[in-house]
């Protein structure tokens, strides 16, 4: 079963910068499909950006879009995600898992195979 350590996150001000990074083992790790995704408290589990093989990505939530970069290092099975222009709203635990495409109702969605990791919380204050 793989495994998944994120780290990176901390406690910034708002229009601060933080670079999340996610370590995968081989078999966590999806050349096909790696995402990021976010809980804030109170709320369900969002996507927020995914780097996957074809010629449509990386994808971005909207709320992201333009602050946010997802990068990967397939040799080293790690993605990371580059955090601009951080808004209080941006405060949640963030988790990377490998993904699925074309999935029933989004262009991509977290793979159940392979377990949540425990995140890195991320907080933005005003």
């Amino acid at each position: 079963q793989g495994h998944l350590v994120e780290s990176g996150g901390g406690s910034v001000q708002a229009g601060g910068s933080l670079r999340l990074s996610c370590v995968a083992s081989p078999y966590a790790y999806s050349y096909v499909c790696m995402g990021w995704f976010r809980q804030a408290p109170g709320k369900l589990r969002e996507r927020v950006a995914a780097i996957y093989t074809g010629p449509d990505g990386p994808w971005y939530a909207d709320s992201v879009k333009g602050r946010f970069t997802i990068s990967q290092d397939n040799a080293e099975y790690t993605v990371d995600l580059q955090m601009n222009s951080l808004k209080p709203e941006d405060t949640a635990m963030y988790y990377c898992a490998p993904c699925l495409l074309d999935c029933t109702d989004a262009s991509w969605c977290y793979d159940p195979r392979t377990p949540w990791g425990q995140g890195t919380q991320v907080t933005v204050s005003s």
